[in-house]
């Protein structure tokens, strides 16, 4: 596929540790709601560390987003998009993902998980077909909930938190086990939607085979 050298229009904090980052787009430049595309920095000795990052604006936006949890102590690709500022420059390489929209579900995010499902619901509410669809997003704290207004107005009491450090009065603590699941996999649709760190992929995918939900219900990254 052919490579894309494209200028950062703005960048900035969500959280205290995710950017969003907006650039030019490419003529011609597509994608669907839940894909990403490997990425790199345009400066000398950056150009080959690609890294995957999902499109979190909508395909028809006249640019792209992307919402980026960083970790800063590594000293990798995501320490130095946390130097880049407006007019530096991406590349951009293929785009793919099997993560796509096929009906109303659960859908279940961890952390950073939830990027691919960010475009997913604003199609939906672009569409007005946001419908029964449940989002249930698993983090430590409260300040590290990407989105959370937003969620809440598009969802309303089908955006279900759970947090694993901190007690709010708002929010379940503890993380995702079967029992918790259930309820939640009962009144949404038949789809369920997964994204998240591998443990918790690995611990989810086991709670719904349990929970006796048909693998081809399930949508999740191929690996």
């Amino acid at each position: 596929m052919e490579e894309y050298t494209v200028k950062i229009k703005s960048v900035g904090k969500i959280t205290p540790d995710v950017l969003k980052i907006t650039t030019e787009k490419p003529p011609h430049f597509t994608f669907t709601s839940g894909q990403a595309s490997e990425i790199s920095i345009n400066k000398t000795g950056w150009v080959d560390e690609r890294r995957p990052f999902t499109f979190t604006c909508l395909p028809d936006n006249d640019y792209l987003e992307f919402t980026i949890k960083t970790y800063p102590s590594r000293k990798g690709v995501t320490n130095q998009l946390l130097q880049l500022k407006t007019g530096d420059e991406l590349i951009l390489h293929d785009v793919f993902g099997a993560i796509a929209y096929q009906g109303e579900g659960l859908f279940i995010a961890g952390g950073a998980g939830i990027t691919p499902f960010i475009s997913i619901f604003r199609y939906l509410q672009s569409q007005n077909e946001i419908g029964n669809n449940m989002l249930l997003f698993a983090n430590k704290t409260k300040a590290d909930i990407i989105h959370e207004e937003e969620f809440k107005e598009l969802l309303g009491k089908n955006f279900i938190n759970i947090l694993s450090e901190e007690k709010t009065g708002d929010y379940a603590l503890g993380q995702i086990t079967e029992e918790f699941l259930k309820p939640f996999l009962k009144a949404a649709g038949k789809y369920v939607y997964v994204c998240g760190p591998p443990p918790m992929m690995d611990a989810v995918e086991k709670y719904l085979s349990n929970l006796q939900v048909d693998e081809k219900f399930i949508i999740k990254e191929e690996v």
